[in-house]
């Protein structure tokens, strides 16, 4: 690295923690803080302040599926803001926002085949829930309002999505519409109880469903929000059958199935959409964003069933207006990009992933052997490194530094980005990952949770 370039780093440290808010700030630090600052990326690959060339393991935030300075991507850019740079989506209209509902309603399974495009996935999500508020007050059933999420889940950081929110350290401190929502267990297969079968814990995790629309009353109840791996909550897969049942509960009491599908979307299990392709599952809805860009330029989306719009035109209220908008939706530059990111995927990526998938997870399972970790576990192009203080209990390694935040530390020094979450480590590398480069993210991993290990024991926190 050049001097110049240095001192680059340095400044723009020093303009953060003077200037910059970061996201999820805490109140010792909020408008005093900087974070690790990132110069380039290639590819698999990013470059931080100190020189070092990492492999991108969370793919920035789960979304840049085909990687670093695609020139496709970079091109599209800059020929849509030299053709059309915006226009307002309130009383006019663009090609590429118009071409890419299309081919999205194209890869939707059922009848999803109308799209709303929003600036991200909090924003996805946020219409998703204002529509069902608005679907069941234009017939009438102003009291059908209530919403069904569960505890480890994410979905935002607007009102209402950040309240589906089941994190507890994400609630602690904030204000959420906590009499709308209806919060269930977690559907973490690891942390069933003892000796129980999944097809029990499955069995177990519908009836609580069931009795909570009992309890409620169907005529209460909007919708189901659901993710189909909880990415956040620590790449969470429910047992095998268990959206299949609970769509069907939603089917049976007028309830929507809302499938967020901001992170398992556009190519990180193999799909352009994931709901049927791997769960079975025709939701109502499918929120979106993240890879449908790669994160080249913020944007989101729900898909929206023909049913609930065709019951809305056909409704006693013409009149009743939709009354939700966002500046930036169907941003024409946005658009565009996503038009060729989807062209990269259909060409070969999509398939490219499902066929890497088994040698990620080969390698990724490996660290089991560590006595630290407790779980490996994912899909697609998904894994969560679990760590417990004993394999017995299950019980997690909580810190005032995280384990996570302590494996990531080591795994930068030896050249890999890690997503640390308290006491796990979730990696979702670009779809564009090699065989070799897995190798060596695995490699890093090990060593990184090794090092881990031997601190916890110098310092009298962990034994094994």
């Amino acid at each position: 690295m050049s001097a110049n370039q240095a001192n680059l780093y340095k400044k723009s440290t020093q303009d953060a923690a003077d200037h910059l808010v970061q996201p999820w700030p805490s109140a010792g630090s909020i408008g005093a803080e900087s974070r690790g600052m990132l110069g380039s990326g290639e590819g698999v690959y990013v470059h931080d302040e100190k020189g070092r060339k990492l492999i991108d393991g969370p793919a920035g935030m789960w979304c840049t599926n085909v990687g670093h300075r695609n020139e496709i991507l970079a091109d599209a850019l800059k020929e849509q803001a030299m053709e059309l740079s915006y226009n307002s989506p309130w009383y006019t209209s663009n090609e590429p926002s118009a071409e890419l509902a299309r081919r999205i309603a194209e890869h939707a399974p059922g009848d999803l085949n109308h799209v709303f495009f929003t600036t991200g996935g909090s924003t996805a999500v946020e219409s998703a829930l204002r529509f069902a508020q608005f679907y069941n007050n234009v017939r009438g059933l102003e009291g059908k309002k209530k919403i069904i999420c569960r505890d480890g889940g994410y979905h935002g950081s607007t009102y209402l999505s950040a309240s589906l929110n089941g994190s507890q350290r994400s609630r602690n401190w904030m204000d959420f519409a906590d009499d709308m929502m209806i919060r269930l267990s977690c559907p973490d297969p690891f942390r069933r109880p003892k000796d129980m079968s999944l097809e029990a814990f499955r069995d177990q995790l519908v009836a609580e469903f069931a009795e909570a629309v009992r309890v409620n009353g169907a005529e209460n109840i909007a919708a189901f929000v659901g993710e189909p791996i909880m990415a956040s909550g620590g790449v969470i897969i429910p047992p095998e059958g268990y959206f299949k049942a609970i769509r069907d509960i939603c089917s049976a009491n007028d309830i929507l199935f809302i499938a967020d599908e901001v992170v398992t979307a556009f190519g990180r299990l193999g799909h352009v959409f994931a709901s049927e392709a791997c769960f079975d599952v025709v939701p109502d809805i499918i929120t979106f964003a993240k890879g449908v860009t790669s994160g080249y330029f913020p944007l989101g989306g729900m898909v929206v069933s023909d049913r609930l719009l065709s019951g809305l035109r056909a409704s006693n209220h013409p009149e009743a207006m939709y009354a939700h908008g966002l500046t930036y939706s169907s941003h024409p530059i946005g658009c565009a990009v996503a038009l060729k990111n989807l062209d990269i995927l259909e060409d070969n990526l999509l398939e490219y992933a499902r066929e890497i998938t088994p040698y990620f997870h080969e390698k990724m399972k490996m660290l089991e052997e560590l006595e630290l970790v407790g779980e490996v576990r994912g899909m697609g192009l998904m894994a969560c490194i679990e760590c417990v203080a004993d394999r017995e209990s299950h019980n997690p390694i909580r810190l005032d530094t995280e384990v996570g935040v302590r494996i990531d530390r080591h795994c930068q020094e030896l050249g890999l980005l890690v997503r640390p979450l308290v006491h796990m480590c979730v990696m979702s590398p670009p779809l564009v990952i090699t065989r070799d480069q897995i190798d060596t993210m695995a490699g890093i991993l090990h060593e990184g949770i090794s090092r881990t290990m031997r601190d916890l024991r110098q310092e009298g926190i962990w034994q094994g």
